[in-house]
């Protein structure tokens, strides 16, 4: 029996810092999986995800959620089938909707071979004053449908947050547990607490597009080509993303300063430079920097924006950086 867990969040939340946190503290003796989905097509995660000691499955370009579930269920179904994970923990990306990733997860057929244990949804505080995200129908579901919130990134909080916090945990929390927490770092037991009951999770208004036919790995290169983007929109949001060969190098200093500067809302990617492997991770003015111990075989790079974005006028001062 595999015991599977959700962990969602709003843009920015910090799911992949947290799954990078329970992967460091998984039990030597457990085999975990994790199926990752991500708004944009180039599959970020994925890259930061590897080489942790898990499984790794993705589906990019969207909401795992749509076209009723199938590229979930074909993720689902090759990693029960071929890993047979002890603990299989799937990230949706921060624009999914919880409810049908939960009803296939209960479904009948699935109930011999996993069981559904806490949904854990990531809150920063902060977006509680911004008006857009709490207008976005998945940043209220995601919180519904949790039967644990942690509310994260606590060393950036204001006196301000912390209130906006409190009001919101009065008026919201109900029966659920509340865990404040810094960078993701919390209790791996939190993910064997067992499910609440079912609350009543409103359906979504609509899904973003359909997936990509080969739905199940993040973009490739293909031919001789160095690079390649890919553009996405949903949800009142747009990403564009590039790939470069594993050949590219870019100069650091501007590329941080090129990822710091970019005006959109959310900056993820992992660059090869004259340094070494650099994972950038921006949302907002917080801008988060690591040098990775693993090569990984290209780089790629992920913008996302409330509103559409001259994407190539911010492409071609990318591609001025690079030394090859």
């Amino acid at each position: 029996m595999t015991r599977v867990n959700i962990i969602t969040g709003f843009l920015g939340s910090g799911k992949t810092t947290t799954l990078l946190h329970l992967l460091a503290h998984k039990p030597a003796n457990e085999n975990w999986a994790i199926l990752v989905n991500e708004f944009g097509e180039v599959g970020i995660d994925g890259a930061l995800l590897a080489d942790r000691g898990a499984t790794l499955k993705e589906i990019p370009g969207g909401c795992m959620c749509c076209v009723n579930g199938l590229p979930l269920q074909v993720g689902l179904n090759m990693l029960l089938r071929q890993s047979k994970p002890d603990r299989l923990i799937i990230e949706p990306t921060g624009l999914g909707h919880p409810k049908q990733l939960l009803n296939m997860l209960r479904a009948a057929v699935y109930q011999p071979w996993i069981q559904v244990d806490a949904t854990l949804t990531l809150l920063d505080p902060r977006q509680l004053s911004d008006t857009r995200v709490l207008e976005n129908e998945n940043f209220r579901d995601q919180l519904v449908a949790a039967d644990i919130i942690i509310a994260n990134k606590s060393d950036t909080w204001s006196k301000d947050d912390r209130q906006r916090l409190a009001a919101w945990q009065q008026q919201f929390l109900g029966d659920r547990q509340l865990i404040e927490s810094a960078w993701g770092n919390i209790d791996p037991a939190l993910l064997s607490q067992p499910a609440l009951a079912d609350r009543a999770v409103p359906d979504a208004a609509h899904h973003h597009h359909a997936p990509r036919p080969q739905g199940l790995a993040a973009l490739k290169l293909e031919g001789d080509a160095r690079w390649r983007r890919a553009l996405n929109e949903g949800q009142g949001y747009a990403s564009c993303g590039w790939i470069f060969d594993g050949d590219t190098v870019f100069d650091t200093i501007p590329a941080l300063e090129w990822a710091r500067l970019a005006p959109v809302d959310r900056v993820k990617g992992v660059l090869r430079t004259p340094d070494g492997v650099v994972s950038i991770n921006r949302q907002g003015e917080d801008l988060f920097i690591e040098t990775r111990p693993t090569t990984p075989p290209d780089s790629r790079i992920e913008l996302i924006h409330h509103q559409p974005v001259d994407w190539n006028v911010l492409q071609t001062s990318l591609l001025k950086i690079r030394l090859n």
